[in-house]
């Protein structure tokens, strides 16, 4: 596929002994776009299909996106159309199935988080800049609690908007690693409580503060907010585009007869599955039929680790109610919501109901590993293609790694055979080599 890769890429091939097999290979960096010099044109909200003379004899424009989502953050290069590509490790462990890797470690800070922080935050400019008296932008400032990520992903985003400041907020249980990569990109960093919970019942605090005394702060959610959500639902209109610029490179004819299996995605707060939701929701009711039918009978897998598992805890509660754990014990701290959004559950529910009265096959299924299990889907992930995942991260792999969680998925998906597993890599930002090296050992070689 031809797209760009995220600004200053860096990937790191690890060489360390015991753990994986060393590789030369490597990704050349993109330079960091200039703002003052973008052009007032926007390019297309998603990757164009190839001309037909390439790609088939037919003019049919397939791969189009139903609409243009998130198009002006997408214009301003604030998140990236990142890769999608096809798996051979984890295609031969899942056999019949194909399994393709959404490489969204690759977006600038470094996770997914950027879709829904761009576009959330070029929408909030937009509402201050129309609400503001002067003929000149004022400046204004957004407060975020993050237990790393989504601080990381609005502070990369708000560094490339003018006028725009951050202060992060985050819980005691962040990695130094994290916490020096948010000051490094220059935002206000402030560490209090033992939980995320703790760090938002600040950040809100600050919020309503500056309100009072005339301030122009705003607060991010790190989840739990719509303009998020959209954001992040482009990952879907992105799969789905890519998957059909694939089957046309190889010379498919039956395109109709394509599936999307499963999509396997970690669960922190929800945000994330609440986009794909969205993204599959958008391209099924759309007026592309082959779009649409592409996610029909999609199965979401909703991925966590034990002791940080909100999603299920209130999914597979009798009345759906909202669940709160007393605590986060887990390894994967960047899933460190004691709750979900309840619009999570919603959403859930309303794409495993339709798959039911159409007998379509939709599902969401909740998948909880062990730490154990995302650890070694971190270390699997980094022999296999050379990159690095935090163990939240690792939670979506596990389901693929895991001869358990495997035979149980395979099992779920023996209605269609043929139909491919798309792991969103959702990456994360509290990993290096050394932590990857004492996690392996703390969890795999006891």
């Amino acid at each position: 596929l031809t797209m760009s890769l995220p600004t200053t890429i860096t990937i790191a091939f690890l060489v360390l002994a015991g753990l994986i097999l060393p590789s030369a290979h490597s990704l050349s960096n993109n330079s960091k776009p200039n703002f003052q010099d973008i052009v007032s044109k926007m390019r297309a909200d998603l990757p164009q299909p190839k001309q037909a003379s390439s790609v088939s004899s037919s003019n049919v424009d397939y791969a189009s996106p139903p609409s243009c989502v998130a198009q002006e953050a997408r214009s301003l290069n604030l998140f990236s159309t990142t890769p999608l590509i096809y798996s051979a490790p984890l295609s031969r462990l899942c056999h019949p199935h194909p399994v393709y890797l959404k490489l969204d470690l690759l977006q600038p800070s470094g996770s997914f988080k950027d879709r829904g922080m761009a576009h959330l935050c070029t929408t909030v400019q937009k509402m201050h800049n129309s609400a503001s008296n002067s003929d000149t932008t004022d400046r204004m400032k957004v407060i975020s609690s993050s237990g790393g990520n989504a601080g990381l992903a609005v502070t990369t985003v708000a560094r490339n908007i003018p006028q725009m400041d951050v202060s992060v907020i985050v819980p005691e249980t962040t990695k130094p690693l994290v916490v020096e990569k948010l000051r490094s990109l220059g935002a206000e960093v402030t560490i209090h409580g033992k939980n995320w919970n703790a760090a938002d019942a600040l950040a809100r605090q600050w919020v309503d503060d500056a309100k009072k005394s005339g301030g122009g702060a705003v607060y991010v959610s790190p989840y739990d907010n719509p303009l998020l959500w959209t954001g992040h639902s482009t990952v879907i209109d992105e799969i789905i585009t890519q998957l059909l610029e694939q089957s046309f490179d190889q010379a498919t004819t039956q395109t109709n007869n394509m599936k999307i299996g499963a999509v396997l995605a970690s669960v922190g707060g929800g945000g994330l599955l609440c986009g794909i939701l969205e993204g599959v929701e958008r391209n099924y009711h759309g007026s592309n039929e082959i779009r649409s039918n592409l996610v029909r009978g999609t199965k979401v897998v909703a991925c966590e680790t034990e002791g940080a598992a909100s999603f299920a805890a209130s999914f597979n509660s009798d009345n759906g109610s909202i669940v709160c754990l007393d605590g986060i014990h887990s390894i994967a701290t960047s899933l460190g919501a004691t709750s979900v959004t309840p619009a999570v559950i919603q959403r859930s529910r309303r794409h495993r109901d339709r798959g039911e009265i159409s007998s379509s096959g939709d599902d969401v299924m909740s998948y909880v590993c062990t730490d154990g299990e995302a650890v070694q889907g971190c270390v699997q992930f980094a022999s296999d293609h050379r990159m690095l995942v935090e163990p939240a991260c690792g939670a979506s792999l596990a389901p693929l790694y895991s001869d358990r969680l495997r035979a149980k998925l395979l099992d779920q998906l023996n209605d269609n055979e043929d139909s491919v597993i798309v792991v969103e890599v959702c990456g994360g930002s509290g990993v290096n080599l050394d932590l990857l090296r004492g996690w392996k050992e703390s969890f795999l070689e006891k």
